[in-house]
């Protein structure tokens, strides 16, 4: 069974930086997709950021210049550079695994909180 654990997450000011991380124990099927996602209180769950095993990139329109998403694929980890931080950005982070095997099987992370405030 494959475990997300994410770390990183915390208060920060606006303006400033921050960096996910999020790793997979066990086995994951090559072919795949790391994806970020956010729910903010009162809000949808959205997508933040993905990128297939491939090096494929997508980006919310919102955070397209200031975040980065990018990927260990020896180590089944998946990061998320945040820079010029906004009090919008705030939110719980989730991490997402997508297996695209004959049978597609997702995964979940427990999610970090991310705080923007000054």
């Amino acid at each position: 069974q494959v475990q997300l654990v994410e770390s990183g997450g915390g208060l920060v000011q606006p303006g400033g930086s921050l960096r996910l991380s999020c790793a997979a124990s066990g086995s994951i099927f090559s072919y795949n997709v790391m994806s970020w996602y956010r729910q903010a209180p009162g809000k949808q769950r959205e997508l933040v950021a993905t990128m297939t095993s491939t090096g494929m990139t997508n980006y919310e329109d919102s955070v397209k210049g200031r975040f980065t998403i990018s990927r260990d694929n020896a180590k089944n980890t998946v990061y998320l550079q945040m820079n010029s931080l906004k009090p919008e950005d705030t939110a719980v982070y989730y991490c997402n695994v997508l297996e695209l095997g004959l049978r597609r099987v997702e995964y979940w992370g427990q999610g970090t909180q991310v705080t923007v405030s000054s």
